[in-house]
């Protein structure tokens, strides 16, 4: 049996004690076999204007780090729309390196963004993957000899609305798919990770803000699970999304945001969810709703606003055929099987 407990969207930056990032939710952290989130912006410092085409963005300073160190955060996704330029990226990795935090979703080459964290516990080996298909278009995705994010692109079509002779400016219907090389790419990876580790996690930046699933989300996790994966954690609309259970297996599409420091984000988006899933025979996973507060510190929910956000997720999920519980302060996803 392992434990993990997986947050959303996490960037750190303006803080003169980073390591009290996380203090609020040291509770939920601690007693985990691994601690997973996504880190939305390299850790390599800002000068000037970062991202060419994102004016407003600056990259975390180095010395955020501490934030996960003390939290004992073990691996992260570094496969995210922010992670740019690649140079960027790369003095990011090596933070993390010196750190001794594992990461996955970016690298030197292809091979090495699309390589898994493997993570050693004493229940068995966990590979972590991660990509993004919320990525630029023009220099960001690693190729065969350039460094960048692992990519997991997807086709957007306007389809007219059937009303559409007889209710003219009726607005068309989107329709995205995977990009078929992007999917085989990464159904291989699944299949080779699950070769080499006990259990599988695969990170996925991905989505709109809302309540609305593109058809390529839910096109990339059945495809991940159907190729082995044990669990698929999604996060990059900034908004929590439903949970679905795909063949036994949980696809979380959107835990929302976590510690979020990007002054922009200040007051909105403060919703999010801690999964904490039990990998083995018998597996659970149970989601606490947390939100970040006035002054942008993120804290669990408790009582009625607990409840109220639980329910709003069982809503969301039963529109996929999936039944959360919803208890004191905790949800529970039912119809899980061991992989």
């Amino acid at each position: 049996m392992i434990t993990l407990v997986l947050g959303g969207d996490v960037n750190l930056q303006g803080r003169t004690e980073p390591e009290s990032a996380f203090a609020p939710l040291s509770s939920l952290l601690t007693g985990a076999d691994v601690r997973f989130v996504n880190l939305e912006g390299p850790l390599s410092g800002s000068s000037g204007m970062d991202i060419p085409h994102k004016p407003n963005w600056r990259h975390s300073p180095p010395e955020m780090v501490t934030a996960l160190t003390a939290a004992g955060i073990d691996v992260v996704s570094a496969a995210n729309d922010v992670a740019y330029p690649p140079r960027a990226a790369l003095a990011g990795l090596a933070v993390l390196d010196n750190a001794g935090i594992a990461h996955c979703g970016a690298g030197a080459n292809l091979d090495e963004a699309h390589a898994p964290a493997v993570l050693e516990r004493p229940g068995g080996r966990v590979a972590f993957l991660a990509y993004t298909s919320l990525c630029w278009p023009v220099g960001q995705e690693a190729l065969e000899d350039s460094p960048g994010v692992a990519a997991a692109g997807a086709y957007t079509a306007y389809q007219p609305d059937p009303r559409v002779l007889d209710l003219p400016g009726r607005p068309a219907i989107v329709r995205t798919t995977p990009v078929p090389d992007d999917l085989a790419r990464l159904v291989a990876d699944v299949r080779h990770a699950r070769t080499a580790a006990d259990h599988v996690v695969v990170s996925m930046h991905w989505g709109l803000p809302g309540d609305e699933l593109a058809e390529y989300q839910v096109s990339y996790a059945h495809a991940i699970v159907d190729a082995g994966a044990d669990l698929v954690v999604g996060h990059g609309p900034h908004t929590v999304q439903a949970v679905e259970v795909h063949r036994g297996r949980p696809i979380l599409y959107s835990l929302g945001n976590l510690v979020f420091d990007w002054p922009a984000m200040r007051g909105r988006h403060r919703d999010g969810l801690l999964a904490g899933f039990v990998l083995g025979d018998r597996p659970r996973l149970e989601l606490i709703p947390v939100r970040r507060d006035e002054d942008n510190e993120c804290l669990p929910l408790t009582g009625p606003e607990a409840v109220t956000a639980l329910r709003r997720l069982a809503h969301l999920s039963a529109r996929r055929n999936t039944h959360v519980a919803v208890g004191d302060g905790i949800g529970t996803v039912e119809g899980l099987t061991a992989g």
